[in-house]
């Protein structure tokens, strides 16, 4: 949904800040300059609103996109974006008709893949997926010469070649060292066969922030143009970026509970003294993690109302919560930040993640299509 900051019908919404998405794109291409940089934008904009993401990251100075599933690619193009976007990975065999047709870049790693396109009319452009430690998809140094072998024989245009970094987040860790050796041996091989590789890139946001010499030719950036840290080795280097999403509600219920009764399913808090407690709509089925409510050996997590942290009381259910507001003026209709700013206090996906022991991508990823996403406009150039 587009339009300032109109609300939904409903009392809990993500606000997404697509000034902060441009801006990150900024911040990121100045750190890897002279390097281009492709906004990342799989997973509906790692919740986000892809389309959305993907223009204003494009008007940023992005060079393209990247994304996972043919399907996503295909919502780019309809909204008529015209950028190259990448595949990350091998798709199913019966959808390289639409990976023709809407100009979408594939990736290849196998022999029989790059035989099954190659079975279509024209130069189809592909970037070959080099797996040098991550073991997850990409072709291995064993399975090279084979894969050489089937494209010189085709006639797809090998326009790139990349791996990906499985410990770019520890920027001292000796992985990254290694797995770009083995890289670097790989675009050797490739090139001495003779094909003629344009693009090479192997940094994501980790390693666009803190290893210089995965920038090669472009940098892949998903979670730095969101504005959330790709992990702790990196914090550091985060301080110029700009959060995108805030999750809200409004509180829904108003009550005052007496000393000694409890609340929320299995009755694990209970109040020492009388208190107020104020009902959020919001649970687990939108992306508000069960184990931010009271758990055995720890209080709930924050929320903020009325600018002050309030913590959550009891288990977080499927459609709501409760928070104890003590005896504070809370009305039904307040603003409940869940991640966000109000009134000088902050609470930042990466503070869930910390807490849950996962990272801010699950938590920003987490939240469900049934959270309307509102837009924040941005102003027209002058």
């Amino acid at each position: 949904m587009t339009g300032g900051r109109a609300e939904p019908g409903r009392w809990a919404w993500a606000e997404i800040d697509l000034d902060a998405i441009e801006h990150n794109v900024r911040v990121m291409r100045a750190v890897s300059s002279p390097a281009g940089l492709w906004a990342v934008v799989k997973a509906d904009g790692y919740g986000h609103g892809a389309i959305d993401v993907a223009r204003a990251a494009l008007d940023a100075g992005a060079d393209g996109l990247c994304v996972a599933l043919v399907d996503e690619g295909l919502r780019l193009r309809e909204a008529g974006l015209d950028a190259p976007i990448l595949l990350l990975s091998e798709q199913p065999l019966d959808r390289i008709g639409d990976v023709v047709t809407h100009r979408l870049t594939a990736t290849v790693y196998t022999p029989s893949y790059v035989s099954a396109l190659a079975e279509y009319d024209g130069t189809l452009p592909v970037h070959v997926n080099i797996d040098t430690g991550m073991q997850r998809v990409g072709v291995g140094h064993v399975d090279l010469a084979a894969l050489v072998a089937a494209l010189e024989g085709s006639t797809l245009e090998v326009g790139g070649i990349y791996t990906h970094l499985a410990c770019a987040d520890e920027p001292a860790s000796p992985a990254n060292v290694l797995q770009l050796e083995r890289f670097d041996r790989a675009l050797a091989t490739l090139r001495r066969s003779g094909l003629d590789v344009a693009l090479e890139h192997a940094g994501n946001s980790g390693a666009a922030l803190a290893l210089p010499d995965a920038r090669r030719s472009f940098v892949r950036v998903g979670i730095a143009m969101y504005g959330i840290s790709p992990g702790a080795g990196v914090d550091h280097l985060c301080g110029d970026l700009r959060p995108a999403l805030a999750l809200n509600a409004r509180v829904s219920y108003v009550k005052r509970v007496e000393a000694g009764s409890s609340v929320s399913y299995g009755w694990r808090h209970r109040f020492d003294q009388p208190t107020t407690v104020a009902t959020v709509p919001i649970g687990y089925a939108d992306g508000v993690p069960r184990r931010l409510g009271t758990l055995p050996d720890r209080a709930g997590a924050d929320v903020l109302i009325g600018g002050r942290r309030r913590p959550i009381v009891g288990v977080v259910t499927m459609d709501q919560f409760m928070v104890d507001v003590g005896d504070a003026d809370v009305t039904v209709g307040d603003q409940v930040v869940l991640i966000g700013e109000q009134g000088g206090e902050q609470i930042r996906a990466e503070d869930w993640a910390d807490r849950l022991g996962t990272i801010g991508y699950e938590i920003v990823c987490g939240i469900s299509a049934r959270v309307p996403r509102v837009v924040r406009d941005r102003p027209d150039p002058a």
